[in-house]
């Protein structure tokens, strides 16, 4: 069995430095489930403002704060909230960290065999499929 820790595991460089973050469910031996701990420090951002077609996702703050831009506009989330993105343009979201601190977070759901998110600041999709890992 396989245990990981969330409020303070090993994380990893994402994408340009601008968060750390680390594929737990993986780490764990998830495979119909998609988890992620990220963190992010002052002034940084994780992905663009995006939705997924085929999964719901949840998010946990483990610490700090972060500000959740979603269709409803933007509101700062706190430890130990939790929030629902619905599969979907209703369930569009974007997380950044405007505070002083370091913020901590879980995202979690379905891991779909075929799924497409969409980042409507940008126009860009992006499909990802079960049988195929990494950049296509």
């Amino acid at each position: 069995m396989e245990v990981s820790n969330l409020a303070d595991g090993e994380l990893e460089n994402g994408p340009d430095g601008r968060f750390r973050t680390v594929a737990i469910g993986e780490r764990l031996g998830a495979e119909l489930l998609g988890a992620s701990v990220y963190e992010v420090e002052p002034g940084q951002s994780t992905w663009p403002y995006h939705f997924h077609h085929a999964a719901d996702e949840v998010l946990i703050v483990v610490s700090g704060r972060i500000v959740l831009r979603t269709p409803q506009g933007e509101r700062v989330v706190g430890r130990g909230e939790v929030v629902r993105f619905a599969a979907g343009p209703d369930g569009a979201h974007a997380e950044r960290n405007d505070g002083d601190e370091t913020a901590r977070f879980l995202i979690f759901g379905m891991r779909p065999q075929l799924e497409v998110s969409e980042e409507p600041d940008t126009g860009t999709v992006n499909v990802y499929s079960a049988f195929r890992r990494g950049p296509s």
